[in-house]
């Protein structure tokens, strides 16, 4: 298990060029099973979720070729062609470990149901921030026609042919609207999903399909039409870059006091992201496509018109991405002011604040969905301590808090926050950050 180590105080400067969406990257990959033909799919991020599933693609017997020489600041470029897929690795016991390893493995079932009619899927993994339902995604199947034999630890789905159908999803999950949406796509007639997930992950993966031959209209919107197609080809296809790293750049600038230009931040599908950060009092300069957040020696949290106290809450697209409650609220600490965080949609998520509370931070966990941030104003800095990752957004949250505090602090368990950030050690080392990787 490895740790980092961090000397905090030092002011972040210079550049940074955001990753390939690590979110996105777990729908589209997933989408080179539903074509025999080639599928080029660029910035792809170097993290190990990723590459996990990659992994996964492989034993299925996709063909995976990764183009050295297109690697870029981004990510990296691969070649997919799922020609000779092998159903018979579904139910080896390497596979079905695999999968459970891997949240984003249930992405799979879509795919593999529309082309092939036989998908297993495992309970997955992934953080341990609260429940987080599947409902979604099976009932989708379901109403396409499939037969879903749940068992212990899982499930099979089966379906000789998906059909058509109309159905109003229970949530508008992102995860859930993306698979029963590679679903449709080779269901015969047509299928309507009604309250879909309209976020930025969603709109590439439609857009992706679209280019591979689907047709899927009212995206970006939450009421996709889908026309059945008997085949798909194969596409190129570029990720996002991650609004996820995105605002984490934002909140270490702010915490250290920094002077950061994000480039090619595709500021177009960042949503609220700038803003909600702006109500917490950082300075954000936007050109063209660039974000530039100057060196601030205060930052004040903004009230509501009536006078109250700020909140910033999660919700479904276009609202607060739940992935960075934890970095906002980490920011909170250094602002002037106080803030009621509110993070919605999981239970657990809040629970690493009593990490922060034992470097100095001012918080009030109200319950397991709300904390109450009363800001230090720079006039009392974080000290370090050692604490542990406890998930990828929580990890990076207290890597902030690290990096902003007096003395050094280590953080355990990395491997979580590896699963999200590729290189993070040595891209915040380029930024004058003083943070060095320890293997064990």
């Amino acid at each position: 298990m490895s740790s980092f180590e961090i000397e905090g105080g030092h002011k972040l400067r210079g550049e940074i060029v955001p990753q390939g969406s690590k979110n996105e990257a777990l729908q589209v990959l997933c989408a080179v099973l539903l074509t025999s033909e080639k599928v080029v799919i660029s910035d792809v991020p170097n993290i190990r979720d990723v590459n996990h599933l990659i992994d996964m693609l492989r034993m299925l017997g996709v063909k995976v070729h990764q183009e050295v020489l297109a690697t870029s600041e981004s990510g990296r470029t691969f070649e997919f062609q799922a020609d000779e897929v092998d159903l018979s690795v579904l139910e080896t016991q390497e596979y079905l470990k695999k999968a459970t390893e891997l949240r984003g493995s249930i992405m799979t079932v879509g795919p593999l149901l529309a082309r092939f009619g036989r998908a297993v899927m495992p309970q997955p993994g992934g953080d341990k921030i609260g429940r987080r339902r599947l409902d979604t995604h099976f009932d989708g199947m379901e109403r396409l026609g499939a037969k879903v034999e749940y068992r212990r630890g899982g499930c099979i789905l089966r379906a000789q042919r998906l059909e058509g159908t109309y159905m109003l999803l229970d949530e508008a999950s992102v995860t859930g609207t993306a698979n029963i949406v590679m679903a449709a796509v080779m269901a015969s007639g047509v299928t309507t999903i009604m309250n879909a997930a309209c976020d930025p992950y969603v709109y590439q993966l439609c857009h992706m399909l679209n280019s591979m031959g689907a047709k899927i209209s009212g995206v970006g919107s939450n009421l996709l039409t889908i026309e059945g197609v008997s085949a798909l080809t194969g596409c190129n296809h570029r990720l996002l870059p991650d609004m996820i790293e995105v605002g984490s750049f934002i909140g270490m600038a702010a915490m250290t006091q920094g002077d950061i230009v994000i480039r090619n931040a595709n500021v177009k599908h960042l949503g609220l992201i700038p803003q909600v950060f702006r109500r917490l009092g950082v300075e954000i300069w936007q050109k063209e496509d660039d974000l530039y957040v100057p060196e601030q020696d205060h930052y004040e949290i903004e009230r509501f018109m009536d006078g109250s106290i700020m909140t910033i809450a999660d919700a479904p697209w276009p609202g607060f991405s739940p992935d960075l409650i934890s970095i906002a609220l980490v920011v909170a600490i250094q602002a002037r002011g106080s803030v009621l965080i509110h993070q919605k949609m999981f239970e657990s998520r809040l629970f690493f604040v009593d990490k922060l509370i034992d470097m100095g931070a001012q918080i009030i966990l109200c319950d397991p969905h709300r904390a109450t941030v009363i800001g230090l104003d720079h006039e009392y800095r974080l000290r370090g301590v050692r604490m542990a990752s406890p998930d990828i957004r929580a990890g990076v949250a207290l890597l902030i808090a690290a990096l902003s505090a007096t003395g050094t602090s280590h953080i355990d368990n990395i491997e979580q926050i590896d699963r999200g950030y590729q290189y993070i050690d040595q891209r915040l080392q380029k930024l004058g950050a003083m943070i060095r990787r320890i293997d064990s």
